[in-house]
């Protein structure tokens, strides 16, 4: 379902389902993030649902707040986003021990092509969300990197939410991967 033209960056709120059919498969980043084959088929079979909260505290500091179920109402972990550009760590029990930081920001400070091209131009205007991940290697073994930007495209005539991912690995040598995920908007949360 499209995203209607009020749910913007300015204001994510909303319920979103990932849609598996326009979404490009994850499954060698969780293998590389070290997800258990168990967990990685467990999550392909199930539907994804965010529902997101985006507001502004007393602080006068930007949040977005994103609880996952999954389907039959399985809760899912949940990303709770400060825009401050400021480190946050955490154990995910997805991905185990995890480093995070965003921000939001205007296209041309993204580096990377594919992060900052293809958006609405209400996205363009009022700036990308950019998630920047990365693996906690002394608690974790792993070493990884999912850079992110999150906002809207216009996909087969329809404007959905969208998040463009650029994934790097120590176990992954010939360069980047690169992934498109797609989010139909169900409605109010």
């Amino acid at each position: 379902m499209a995203a209607p033209p009020e749910v913007t960056n300015k204001n994510l709120t909303g319920k979103y389902i990932m849609n598996k059919a326009l979404s490009d498969d994850s499954d060698d980043i969780l293998k590389l993030q070290g997800v258990s084959w168990f967990k990685r088929r467990a999550i392909s079979m199930f539907t994804l649902t965010l529902g997101v909260k985006h507001y502004t505290d007393e602080a006068g500091n930007e949040h977005i707040d994103v609880e996952q179920t999954l389907s039959g109402g399985i809760k899912g972990t949940n990303e709770d986003r400060t825009l401050d550009w400021e480190e946050r760590g955490e154990i995910d029990d997805v991905f185990g021990a995890v480093i995070g930081k965003s921000k939001k920001v205007k296209a041309e400070e993204v580096e990377d092509e594919f992060l900052k091209s293809g958006w609405t131009e209400d996205t363009f205007q009022d700036g990308l969300v950019l998630a920047v991940d990365w693996s906690d290697t002394a608690k974790s073994g792993m070493e990884w990197r999912a850079e992110m930007t999150w906002g809207f495209e216009v996909l087969n005539g329809e404007r959905r939410h969208a998040r463009r991912l650029k994934f790097t690995s120590s176990n992954k040598k010939d360069g980047p991967i690169f992934k498109h995920l797609y989010y139909d908007y169900t409605g109010p949360s």
